[in-house]
C-alpha cells in the first residue's frame, strides 16, 4: 500500500486568514482538490491530512471520510498558545499523523502544484523501491516576484542519490550568488517518498529538539534540515529525480488568480 500525505495544518496571515488549499484555482476546483485529482491518477490507498485546528473541521466537512471512493485520515497537529507562537514545524507536522503512516507514502504540502508527472514518479519509486526519495524543481522555476522564500536546496552525487539538503531562507533572483547557489540548483519542495520506518527516526528527533528548545516560541524543526542530516550521516539513502513538471504555489492574495491564469493558458 502506498498513502498520498498532505500537510495542511496552517492558515497564512498573508493570505487574509484563509486556508490556500481551498483558493479557488479552476471553475470546479479548489488548489487542493486540483492537486489530488493529479495524485490520484496513480492508485494510492488513503489519503491522509495533517491539520491543524483552524483547518480540522473545514477539511472534515469538505472531504469526509472519502474522496473519489480513497478513504481519508486525519492527523491535528497540536500546539499550546499559551507555550508557543506557532506549531512546531515541518518534522512535528509528519510525525502527528506517526500512527497512519505503517506504509510507504508520498508526503507535499496542500498549498502547492506539483505536476501529475511528479506524483508517478515518486509513486513508481516506492511501488519499486524501498529507499526513499525526493523531486528536484530548478531554483529559477520556484523563486518568486514577491519577495524571498525558503527552499530546500539539495545536493546530487553521481549515482542519483542525495548527498545533502538544506533549507536556504529568503531566497531571491538577486542574492543566489551571496548564497552560493544558482539558477540551476535543485530544490525539493517539500515533496518526499518516504519509507515508514523514517517518521520514527524523526520522531526521536522531534522529541530531542523540543527538550532543547523548549523555552524558545518560534523556532521549528525542519523537514528538510533533518533529512538532510539523516543523509549525510547515512542513516538513510535519499534517491534523487529531476522533474520538468511546472511547479506552481500560493503565497498571497494575488497568486490566487495568477494560478488560475497559469492553468488557464496551459490547458
Amino acid at each position: 500500500m502506498v498513502s498520498i500525505v498532505y500537510m495542511v495544518a496552517g492558515v497564512s496571515s498573508r493570505f487574509q486568514g484563509r486556508i490556500k488549499s481551498f483558493a479557488q484555482i479552476t471553475e470546479n476546483e479548489t488548489l487542493i482538490e486540483y492537486s489530488l485529482n493529479q495524485a490520484l491518477k496513480n492508485s494510492f490507498d488513503k489519503i491522509i491530512f495533517i491539520v491543524g485546528e483552524k483547518t480540522e473541521q473545514p477539511f472534515k466537512e469538505k472531504f469526509g471520510d472519502s474522496y473519489k471512493g480513497i478513504p481519508v485520515y486525519y492527523a491535528l497537529q497540536y500546539f499550546d498558545t499559551r507555550l508557543r507562537d506557532r506549531p512546531w514545524g515541518t518534522v512535528d507536522a509528519l510525525c502527528s499523523a506517526k500512527n497512519l503512516l505503517s506504509d510507504p507514502f508520498v508526503g507535499c504540502s496542500g498549498d502547492d502544484i506539483y505536476g501529475k508527472n511528479s506524483f508517478k514518479i515518486l509513486f513508481n519509486h516506492l511501488k519499486n523501491k524501498k529507499t526513499n526519495a525526493t523531486l528536484g524543481y530548478k531554483l529559477k522555476e520556484v523563486l518568486s516576484n514577491k519577495g524571498g522564500v525558503n527552499r530546500g536546496v539539495f545536493k546530487i552525487d553521481s549515482n542519483n542519490q542525495d548527498k545533502s539538503i538544506t533549507e536556504e531562507f529568503n531566497i531571491t533572483g538577486d542574492n543566489l550568488e551571496e548564497k552560493g547557489l544558482m539558477e540551476e540548483s535543485l530544490c525539493s519542495m517539500l515533496f518526499f517518498a518516504l519509507q515508514p520506518k523514517v517518521v520514527s527516526i524523526l520522531d526521536d528527533i522531534l522529541i530531542n529538539f523540543k527538550e532543547k528548545h523548549n523555552n524558545d516560541r518560534k523556532i521549528e524543526c525542519l523537514l528538510p534540515n533533518e533529512i538532510g542530516k539523516l543523509i549525510e550521516n547515512r542513516k538513510i539513502i535519499m534517491d534523487a529525480y529531476i522533474t520538468n513538471d511546472k511547479w506552481l504555489g500560493i503565497t498571497n492574495p494575488e497568486d490566487e488568480i495568477a494560478v488560475r491564469e497559469q492553468l488557464r493558458n496551459s490547458s
